[in-house]
């Protein structure tokens, strides 16, 4: 049997318009998930994804949610039905002075890249832990280990990623669920881009040793890693691929 197989697995994905979300849902289809796609208002982009995965044979369904708002992930996980694969991967960043930085700005970028984690997780949750497997994704940044000046609800969003992935991997590790993370470098999406980010942010991210950003498709291969049975032994980990920027 192939082990990187998810063949009969319904695997969630949120933010997987666009991205790594969508080179995510791209390559689990094709280890052989059912792929549920959730967007924000990015209906013709995730449909695009959806028809992408059916024209290669495999199976996927497009749902609009915005994943920081409790009723809409409990809307989403009920249509999705039974959730096998959970990768929280939706997010947003802002270049901004700390000092310049609002109460909405803050509130509004640990509901997108944190509070979203901790919906998400607690929808799909009980009904893995009543089947006793699961495995549960997070999408967490190199900065998040890092720190960033000009980033820093950012940076405190994806190091609290790292710390409930932790948390929630102690404690459902005896239900037979897998809960890791994942905290990249900088990648080439729409949003960390020559033209969304500053020179100087841009030549902070090429500081590294391989001197380059990563594609979205390098990020997804680590997914399915953990999506997959070849991770059966990894539990509360975070998986850097990153160019080198972070070395544990």
């Amino acid at each position: 049997m192939n082990p990187l197989s998810l063949s009969g697995r319904r695997a969630l994905v949120t933010g997987a318009a666009t991205g790594i979300g969508r080179a995510t849902a791209l390559l689990l289809a094709q280890a052989g998930a059912h792929v549920v796609v959730n967007h924000l208002r990015q209906a013709e982009a995730a449909q695009a994804v959806v028809q992408a995965i059916e024209s290669a044979g495999g199976q996927a369904m497009a749902i609009d949610a915005d994943v920081s708002v409790g009723s809409e992930v409990q809307r989403l996980v009920a249509q999705a039905g039974e959730v096998h694969i959970l990768v929280n991967n939706a997010g947003i960043i802002q270049e901004k002075p700390f000092l310049d930085t609002t109460e909405a700005d803050w509130d509004r970028m640990l509901g997108v890249d944190l509070k979203s984690v901790f919906l998400t997780s607690r929808a799909v949750l009980p009904g893995m832990v009543t089947r006793g497997d699961g495995v549960i994704v997070n999408l967490a940044s190199d900065l998040g280990i890092l720190g960033r000046e000009n980033y820093a609800p950012y940076c405190a969003a994806k190091a609290g990623v790292i710390g409930l992935t932790r948390s929630l991997a102690r404690e459902f590790a005896p239900h037979g669920i897998r809960v890791n993370a994942i905290a990249p470098g900088p990648v080439n999406t729409a949003m960390v881009s020559l033209e969304s980010m500053s020179a100087e942010w841009m030549e902070k991210e090429l500081a590294i040793p391989q001197h380059r950003v990563a594609e979205p498709e390098e990020i997804a291969a680590t997914a399915l890693f953990l999506a997959s049975d070849l991770s059966r032994f990894y539990c509360g980990q975070v998986l850097g691929p990153n160019g080198g920027s972070v070395m544990p």
